[in-house]
């Protein structure tokens, strides 16, 4: 039966997007039907970037460490930086590498990309040397802006011919960005919604990382999304007498090149003219003193963080007040942890959100009391612009209950993976739904419920980890013969990969891991490696019989 919010919400969102309305809806044609957008959204990001940073130039946008920078004084910096891409060649459609830790400079030069009219390359700052190799080989970086760690892992790569600009970002924002503003200034082009905006790399069952190209349009879509679902919340807040902060403020907690991060957190931040605070490296103490001190308003991670807030012994000696929302994406939360921060963090509501990185974000949320009503559920597909469907592998739409694979359907979704036109034809049924490669099932008050994963993927504390890939670099050890990699139940992470070898020589669980970590990101290499004395069992189709070996060594974890 529909909750006394969910009826609120669903009121308060019609009237946002009816016409003339804030949020009004209009359409487009895709997939042989009309999806809806919001009619009042920018055309493309540079448009979005200038109205909104001319709106709220005064207010603090960032704040990193002792620098605190205005949203004027960002926008500034970013046209500098855009002007000087375009001097030195940079035009539409060119893919620019940003690798590089969440900062001012990561900001500034995600910003002068699309102002210049490039695709914001996201390249996963956690990748070792290999792993950025096969990313900026695969769509072809024209250009490379690189913070000191990054930089140095970029100078491992034999032949490496795409241009680096090492950049500081340990220096006040106009310092840092200095290395990029050599040459003459170029002007900017007009970018409009079907130009190309962003690359983000996803972890799926194929064991390589594919680039997920989103249009400006799709991630404009993406974002008002998310700010439709924000204004929907803060205008039944302000019925109840919750008068609004003087200014929203987050913590940046998630890498920036995770769409999460991007999409909710930061381009939303433009819109409601919301101060960013960053935090280098996640430490609960550390976010807790820095919510008491800029009074943050809203919280969102991956459920490790706020798991780790809520259970750290000085959670006391801080004040949390100001946060309304402990909001989590990447990966489920347990149930037991969605009752406990009701109960016992002093009034911050829990909520969750559904999406994947080729629908830029969105999907579906679940919301305070309804969470805790039903917190096994990550909520109803989000209105006004997101279609959720179970489906079987025809693409058939199964009725209300049944298990399927869950499909989302927007004009936020991606327009395909680069330069792999079969896997993108693949990902998309005939009316448009991207097949998420998860398992659910919707309920009679359409709350979507996640039971299983399609594809071969462990998510360890919200970082996606394909079992191929791991297997594929065991495999490059001379030693290994066979290898099982999945995932193992972790009470902190959710998941953690685990695997287990058969070798043909005498090297120990210690060799392998520290010989994984020259080649795969610290995240992907599992924490435990068995050594199987006899060959890994196999089916009848001669593949290894994971699943047995799941059951089997799973069974093993528990009993030690």
């Amino acid at each position: 039966m529909r909750t006394e919010l969910d009826r609120r919400m669903d009121d308060t969102i019609a009237g946002l997007t009816a016409a003339g309305g804030m949020l009004a809806t209009g359409g487009v044609e895709r997939w042989g039907t009309t999806l809806p957008m919001i009619a009042a959204a920018p055309p493309s990001l540079p448009a979005y970037f200038a109205h909104y940073c001319t709106q709220h130039r005064d207010l603090e946008f960032l704040v990193a460490g002792e620098e605190r920078l205005t949203f004027g004084a960002v926008y500034t910096a970013a046209d500098r930086v855009a002007r000087a891409l375009v001097g030195r060649g940079i035009g539409r459609g060119d893919r620019v590498g940003i690798a590089a830790r969440n900062s001012p400079s990561w900001i500034v030069t995600y910003m002068a990309v699309l102002m210049a009219g490039g695709v914001a390359t996201l390249l996963n700052g956690w990748w070792q040397a290999e792993e950025l190799a096969a990313a900026i080989a695969d769509v072809d970086c024209a250009l490379i802006v690189a913070d000191g760690p990054r930089a140095a892992r970029l100078a491992q790569i034999p032949g490496l011919t795409t241009p680096v600009v090492a950049i500081d970002d340990t220096l006040p924002l106009d310092q840092a960005t200095a290395p990029l503003l050599t040459g003459e200034a170029g002007d900017l082009p007009q970018v409009g919604p079907d130009d190309l905006a962003t690359i983000l790399f996803t972890s799926g069952s194929t064991g390589q990382s594919k680039g997920a190209l989103s249009d400006h349009r799709a991630v404009i879509a993406g974002t008002f999304s998310f700010l439709s679902q924000a204004l929907t919340m803060l205008t039944i807040s302000t019925q109840d007498g919750v008068a609004p902060p003087t200014q929203h403020v987050t913590l940046l907690t998630i890498p920036l090149f995770h769409v999460t991060a991007e999409v909710p957190v930061f381009l939303q931040s433009f819109a409601i003219g919301r101060r960013l605070v960053i935090i280098p490296k996640w430490d609960a103490r550390e976010a807790m003193r820095l919510i008491e001190r800029e009074r943050v308003t809203y919280f969102i991670g991956v459920p490790l963080m706020s798991f780790e807030i809520l259970n750290h012994p000085d959670r006391g000696d801080y004040d949390l007040s100001s946060v309304s929302d402990f909001g989590a994406g990447g990966a489920p939360r347990p149930v037991e942890h969605v009752r406990r921060i009701d109960a016992e963090m002093g009034g911050p509501a829990p909520l969750i959100g559904y999406g994947l990185t080729e629908t830029n974000a969105v999907g579906t949320g679940n919301w305070r009391s309804n969470y805790i009503a039903k917190p096994d559920s990550c909520g109803r597909p989000s209105k006004p612009l997101v279609e959720v469907a179970i489906l079987d592998d025809a693409g058939t739409h199964l009725a209300q209950g049944q298990r399927g694979e869950i499909g989302i359907r927007s004009i936020a979704n991606f327009r395909g993976y680069w330069n792999r036109p079969a896997a993108t034809e693949a990902a998309f049924t005939a009316d448009g739904f991207f097949r998420s490669g998860d398992i659910g099932y919707l309920d009679a008050d359409g709350y979507l419920f996640i039971v299983d994963r399609k594809k071969d993927i462990i998510i360890r504390g919200g970082e996606n980890i394909s079992c191929q890939e791991v297997e594929a670099a065991l495999y490059t050890h001379p030693a290994v013969k066979e290898a099982a990699v999945f995932g193992l139940a972790d009470e902190r992470l959710g998941e953690v990969p685990v695997a287990v070898v058969h070798l043909d020589a005498d090297v120990g669980e210690e060799a392998l891991r520290t010989y994984l970590a020259d080649h795969i990101a610290a995240f992907k290499v599992p924490t435990r490696i068995w050594i199987a004395d006899a060959p890994l069992p196999r089916l009848g189709t001669e593949k290894i019989d994971k699943v047995g070996l799941k059951a089997a060594y799973r069974a093993l974890a528990v009993a030690a």
